[in-house]
């Protein structure tokens, strides 16, 4: 697959000077076994500032792209992220009930997007997804989206765990889509400032996030095939939300 230099930036100092003057990194990739004065400035700065980022063979970098990369390159965000701590406080101030929507490892971009694309179109809030095992926001992502991604929140924390203590101390609800769950989603009561916990097909909610949860759900299904697409299902329990709250398809942003 071919990459624009759109997407990405490489070699050290370009990448430190992106990194200072604010540009939105999605994650930067480092090749293993880098050393040297400049890459401890580079960690320094990258870890001052909380840019995501992972060690990777040289034969990823060079994949990418066939330039002196010097064993830096750093993929470029193609939006904007945003805060979870500002955005449910204002929602409450406004008379608002939050919906938000938390993805955990959820690497697909094409999912991601048709998520977001949903989530603008239900009245969902914002989306929380973590910095590491999460879709990168490239231009495939936000074409999935619709062109959703330019304008619905999207708000990349370190820790789930740690933002699910935060939004329940908010006063919000947690309810965990999962094909495990005994509840049903029309069972449940999905009314009031509530976050939807979605997994991957692969992996699906960690257990930690489980233990976290108020209410576990699924989604009944009477064909063969035992689950379904995650962006199928969020779609299909962001519309219930928007059902149980009487304004299905009414945006709320």
């Amino acid at each position: 697959m071919m990459h624009s230099e759109k997407e990405f930036i490489f070699g050290m100092h370009p990448v430190m000077e992106a990194i200072k003057g604010g540009r939105q990194i999605d994650r930067i990739l480092v090749r293993q076994g880098l050393r040297g004065d400049l890459y401890h400035d580079l960690m320094k700065m990258v870890a001052e500032l909380g840019v995501p980022w992972q060690v990777v063979p040289i034969e990823k970098l060079d994949y990418i792209t066939k330039k002196n990369h010097q064993g830096v390159i750093a993929w470029l965000s193609a939006i904007e992220f945003q805060d979870i701590e500002l955005i449910v406080p204002h929602l409450f101030e406004e008379g608002k009930e939050p919906m938000v929507l938390m993805l955990d490892s959820i690497s697909d971009v094409r999912n991601f997007g048709a998520i977001v694309r949903s989530a603008l179109c239900f009245g969902a809030h914002a989306v929380v997804i973590p910095e590491k095992n999460s879709a990168r926001i490239s231009p495939d992502a936000v074409k999935a989206s619709a062109g959703a991604l330019t304008t619905f929140p999207v708000c990349r924390v370190k820790s789930l765990a740690r933002c699910l203590t935060y939004l329940k101390e908010s006063g919000l609800k947690v309810v965990s889509a999962t094909e495990k769950a005994s509840v049903e989603i029309s069972a449940a009561d999905l009314r009031g400032p509530t976050v939807i916990v979605l997994g991957s097909e692969e992996k699906g909610i960690s257990r930690e996030l489980l233990g976290l949860s108020d209410q576990q759900v699924s989604i009944p299904i009477t064909g063969t095939i035992g689950s379904l697409n995650v962006s199928v299902s969020a779609g299909i329990l962001l519309y219930e939300v928007g059902r149980q709250r009487g304004d299905s398809g009414k945006s709320q942003s």
